[in-house]
């Protein structure tokens, strides 16, 4: 399903294309090539003092059903519903600390979330598909995958490729094939002063 984004001016393809559906295809995997082109993306991304905060953990599905299961577990029922045939979950951690003098990093989510649209954009590029969620247990995670304490699990990501929308639930089938939204640039973006829109 083709859903770029309406925008008032041109912008790139990958970035236009770039979507979060929910409808995966379960019968289609993806390779440890592509999986490490996607990271390799993420790894590239700008941080402050170049200090990469993030940590990630991936589960395939079609390698380790069983881990792929227990990161399965982690996430809501309500996501839990349409992720069941996302092929490959990746935790997104945060560390707390720069890695050079252990002092708290304040920018380390904002870092981490440079490294994940990397990723998403990456995998657009790749024909794949992204679906990001806030929707799990971040305690049960760590617990389950011996996280650190200074790192923060502050995201879990949906990688394949796209399925067919019909198999989806009534009430998310409707919420995939709705036209994609966004405020108004003059809402969000400001010229010189807070208010004054661009």
């Amino acid at each position: 399903m083709h859903k770029p984004a309406i925008t008032q001016t041109p912008i790139h393809d990958i970035i236009a294309n770039r979507w979060s559906p929910r409808a995966y295809d379960a019968s289609k995997a993806v390779t440890q090539t592509q999986i490490i082109a996607l990271l390799e993306a993420a790894r590239w991304a700008p941080s402050c003092f170049g200090d990469q905060p993030w940590r990630f953990i991936v589960w395939d599905k079609n390698v380790d059903d069983q881990a792929w299961q227990q990161a399965f577990d982690c996430i809501v029922p309500s996501n839990q519903t349409w992720a069941k045939d996302a092929p490959v979950l990746v935790l997104i951690c945060a560390d707390t600390l720069f890695s050079h003098n252990q002092t708290p990093n304040k920018w380390a989510q904002y870092d981490t979330g440079a490294a994940a649209v990397s990723l998403c954009l990456q995998a657009t590029s790749m024909g794949l598909v992204t679906h990001q969620m806030g929707g799990f247990n971040g305690e049960k995670t760590r617990e389950a995958f011996s996280i650190p304490a200074q790192y923060n699990p502050i995201s879990m990501l949906a990688v394949g490729y796209e399925g067919d929308p019909n198999n989806l639930p009534d009430d998310l089938k409707a919420r995939e094939l709705a036209e994609r939204k966004r405020k108004p640039i003059g809402e969000l973006f400001f010229n010189s002063v807070w208010g004054k829109s661009i």
